[in-house]
C-alpha cells in the first residue's frame, strides 16, 4: 500500500504526526509494509514556526512542498488542486489520507476523487450547521468524497448517517488530536515559557482570536476586547496573536484595550501546551483548544455563536459564549469565583486514534475498534 498524507496549515500537523508514528509502528511490526509520503501545500507557511512545530510533534521533513501560499479561498484551493494533481500522476498512490478541514483538504480530496484514487478523511463528521464557516463546507463536501470516513465522535457519525452516507465507510477511531496531546504533555512540562514570560500556574487566562467573523469586522471584534478588558481587570491575558489579528488590531487601532493583556508571538506546540495546561481556564474561537481543554479539564469560553465539536460542550469543559460581551464576562467571573464546569474524557479520547485508523487500513481486526 503507498499512501499520501496531507497537510496544509498549523492543525493538520497535529493530527498528521500521530498518523505517521502509527505507520511507522506498523511498519515494524510486521512483515509487509505501508510506504508513504507527507504532503505540505504550504497554506500557511512560516518557515520558523514550520521549523519548531515539525520538530516538537517529531514529524520528518515533507517529502513534497507544494509552496501555495496564501491567497483567496478559491485561490487557494484551486492552487493546491493543481499542484497536488502533478504530484498524483507522478506518485500513483493507492490511497490519499485528509485530515481537518482547511482549504488544502478539500483541494486534495478533489484531485484525488476526480483521478479515482481511494481517499480516507480524519475528523470526518465534524458539523456547526453554519455554512458561513468556510470550513463547513469543506467538511461537508471532502466527506461527500471520501471511500473511509475517521470520526472523533459519535455525534460525527450521526452527522454522516444524517447525510446518506453508508455506515460500512464510517469508522468511529477516536481523536488524533489527543494522540497527539497525550504523547507530549509529559514532554511540554519541560518548557520554560512560564518562567520566560514571568507567569505563576493558574494565575493567569490564556487566548486566542483569529476567525474573520471575530476580527475582521470592527464592530464584532470590540464586543470581545470589551469582555476582554474587564475580565483582565481581575487576571492578567496571555495572548499568542494570529497575524490576521495583529494586523486588524492596528487597522482598527484598537492598542487601547490591551492594558493587562499580553500580546506575544506565536508559539510551538509544547510551549503552547504548556501555556494551556496551567492556565486558570481558555478563551478561543480555535475548533482544537475546545478539544483540548476538554480532555485537560481546563475551563473553556468558546468565542463563537456555533461549535463542530458540541461534544465538548456536552461532555467537555466547553461553554460557547459567542461575541456577547456580557455573557463572555459573566462565564469568566463564575470560573474566577470558583463555580468552574467539570467535564469528562470522551469515548475513545484515550491516544490510540492512530493506530485504529491503520488497522482500519490495514484489515487488522482490534479490539478497540467500534463501528456505530
Amino acid at each position: 500500500m503507498k499512501i499520501i498524507l496531507v497537510a496544509g496549515a498549523r492543525p493538520n500537523f497535529m493530527k498528521i504526526a500521530p498518523i505517521i508514528q502509527a505507520i511507522k509502528k506498523h511498519n515494524r511490526q510486521h512483515q509487509t509494509s505501508i510506504r508513504w509520503q507527507l504532503v505540505h501545500t504550504g497554506q500557511h507557511y512560516d518557515d520558523e514556526m514550520s521549523k519548531i512545530f515539525f520538530k516538537d510533534l517529531e514529524i520528518p521533513e515533507p517529502d513534497i512542498y507544494l509552496g501555495v501560499d496564501s491567497g483567496t479561498h478559491s485561490q487557494q484551493t484551486a492552487r493546491v488542486m493543481v499542484e497536488f494533481e502533478k504530484v498524483l500522476f507522478r506518485e500513483k498512490p493507492d490511497l490519499v489520507i485528509v485530515v481537518g478541514d482547511v482549504n488544502s483538504t478539500l483541494a486534495a480530496a478533489l484531485a484525488a476523487a476526480k483521478l479515482h484514487i481511494r481517499l480516507a478523511h480524519v475528523e470526518a463528521g465534524l458539523r456547526s450547521y453554519d455554512r458561513r464557516m468556510p470550513e463547513e463546507i469543506n467538511r461537508v463536501l471532502t466527506d461527500a468524497l471520501s471511500d473511509y470516513l475517521f470520526t472523533h465522535s459519535p455525534d460525527a457519525d450521526k452527522n454522516l448517517k444524517k447525510e446518506g452516507i453508508s455506515k460500512g465507510k464510517i469508522f468511529f477511531v477516536g481523536n488524533v488530536m489527543i494522540d497527539t496531546l497525550l504523547k507530549l504533555k509529559t514532554k511540554s512540562q519541560k518548557s520554560k515559557i512560564l518562567r520566560k514570560l514571568n507567569l505563576r500556574r493558574e494565575a493567569y487566562a490564556l487566548l486566542t482570536l483569529h476567525r474573520p467573523s471575530n476580527v475582521d469586522h470592527k464592530e464584532n471584534f470590540l464586543k470581545i476586547l470589551k469582555a476582554l478588558k474587564e475580565i483582565s481587570k481581575r487576571i492578567p491575558i496571555i495572548f499568542p496573536v494570529h497575524p490576521r489579528t495583529r494586523r486588524n488590531i492596528k487597522r482598527f487601532k484598537l492598542n487601547k484595550f490591551f492594558k493587562n493583556i499580553s500580546l506575544i508571538e506565536p508559539l510551538g506546540y509544547l510551549d503552547f501546551l504548556k501555556l494551556m495546561i496551567s492556565s486558570k481556564f481558555a478563551m478561543t474561537d480555535s475548533g482544537g483548544m475546545q478539544e483540548e481543554t476538554t480532555v485537560l479539564n481546563i475551563p473553556c469560553l468558546t468565542l463563537r455563536d456555533t461549535t463542530e465539536r458540541p461534544i465538548t460542550t456536552r461532555e467537555g469543559t466547553n461553554i460557547l459564549v459567542g461575541n456577547d460581551t456580557v455573557k463572555i464576562i459573566k462565564e469568566a467571573e463564575k470560573i474566577l469565583d470558583g463555580k468552574r464546569k467539570k467535564g469528562v474524557y470522551p469515548a475513545l479520547w484515550d491516544g490510540n486514534a492512530a493506530s485504529r485508523i491503520i488497522s482500519v487500513l490495514k484489515g487488522v481486526r482490534s479490539q478497540h475498534l467500534t463501528k456505530f
